[in-house]
């Protein structure tokens, strides 16, 4: 049964959107099938599918549609920024702790945000580091083009509830803040961090007053997974009132993760999947595990091709768990930077550096990002995994 917040979140994303009518029908049915695995939220007066997609009454939901559904641009239609490195916890996961070099400026962010948008992006996500370290913050979001999605990833560390309604009105459409359990002593240890598990409740409490759609960024461990931890968890997030909980596993993005007994297989994965679809049917939160929105029987892994990730010294990699980079954008456009690295890369059914991490233990000299030469060569020698369901009625 369709839900009357789908129905009208669908309707007014037609009225904003009349150009959906223009789509593949194939698509377009594809893509109803796959809103129909939500339920629609009314947050801040959008309508939210979920975080990973603009809201669906907006101008960035209409440049998304015309962008990549009727006109196929080739360029990316997400990507995420580092404004910063600097950050108060030390996780051992962390996707950014090896990378190193001078740090982008405001206007050198601004520039390269305002380059995205250009090449069709209509999804950016925020990260560091701790973004909110960044004192140029307000001024970034705010420079950033009013038809792209701002998504906000953070540890909640230095927010006030002044910050987030100034974040708010700057342009601020999703946050994400990275709690990775109910315990307390767990998540701090794991975190490297006393105190970053009441860090992220308040900020919680702060976002949603704020009347930002706040959701939860998880890290899950295989154990978290395996032993019926995760049920526990969701529940504490609904206690929470925390819109959405976005759900990773620990990738092997760094090389003390480069090691099957951390990276999750497809058992795992597909229960993931299982468990998501069950839970979103009648669950006050929305269930959004990476790995659903990458199976290939939906959009699959969009690394280096439709995703792109700059770290916050200006290096281009494939999406933010690649420690590989085709260059800096101090040193050319990030178009130019993108064609070369949308080359070397298709969309797969599975996801790349789970797939390929060996590769990145071949090619690792100790420097982190792998350098693009040795980058390319690494996507030569990936693995394919088949085209995604959503590209194969594309024709891609």
């Amino acid at each position: 049964m369709i839900s009357l917040n789908n129905t009208l979140g669908l309707a007014a994303s037609l009225l904003k959107t009349p150009r959906m009518l223009m789509v593949n029908p194939r698509v377009a049915g594809f893509l109803l099938g796959y809103f129909g695995k939500f339920r629609v939220k009314r947050v801040g007066g959008s309508y939210v599918l979920h975080s990973h997609l603009p809201p669906l009454d907006s101008a960035a939901y209409s440049k998304f549609v015309k962008k990549h559904l009727i006109e196929n641009v080739r360029g990316p239609s997400h990507a995420q920024i580092g404004v910063t490195n600097a950050c108060p916890q030390k996780c051992g996961y962390c996707y950014n702790r090896h990378r190193s070099g001078t740090v982008m400026d405001k206007e050198r962010i601004m520039r390269v945000a305002g380059e995205l948008s250009s090449m069709g992006v209509a999804w950016l996500g925020i990260t560091g580091g701790e973004p909110l370290l960044n004192g140029d913050l307000l001024e970034i979001i705010d420079g950033i083009d009013k038809d792209v999605a701002v998504k906000l990833f953070t540890t909640g560390s230095t927010l006030t509830p002044g910050k987030a309604r100034d974040l708010k009105s700057a342009g601020l459409d999703y946050v994400s803040v990275s709690l990775d359990g109910p315990d307390e002593r767990e998540h701090d240890a794991q975190r490297g961090c006393m105190g970053a598990f009441k860090e992220a409740l308040r900020a919680i409490d702060v976002f949603i007053e704020a009347g930002i759609h706040t959701g939860v960024s998880a890290v899950l461990t295989k154990d978290m997974i395996q032993n019926g931890r995760l049920e526990v968890f969701i529940e504490f997030l609904e206690k929470l009132g925390v819109h959405e909980a976005w759900l990773s596993e620990a990738k092997p993005a760094s090389e003390a993760f480069w090691d099957e007994r951390f990276v999750i297989g497809d058992k795992e994965a597909e229960a993931l999947i299982k468990m998501q679809d069950a839970y979103n049917k009648k669950g006050p939160l929305t269930f959004n595990y990476l790995g659903h929105f990458e199976h290939g029987a939906h959009f699959g892994c969009n690394a280096g091709v439709k995703m792109v990730y700059v770290d916050a010294f200006g290096e281009m990699s494939p999406c933010v768990f690649t420690p590989m980079t085709f260059g800096n954008v101090r040193d050319r456009p990030a178009a130019s930077l993108y064609a070369d690295m949308s080359r070397s890369f298709r969309c797969g059914s599975k996801c790349f550096v789970n797939r390929n991490y060996g590769l990145f233990k071949k090619y690792f000299t100790g420097v982190s990002p792998v350098p693009a030469d040795d980058a390319r060569k690494i996507a030569e020698e990936a693995s394919a995994s088949g085209i995604p369901e959503f590209y194969r009625l594309k024709g891609a």
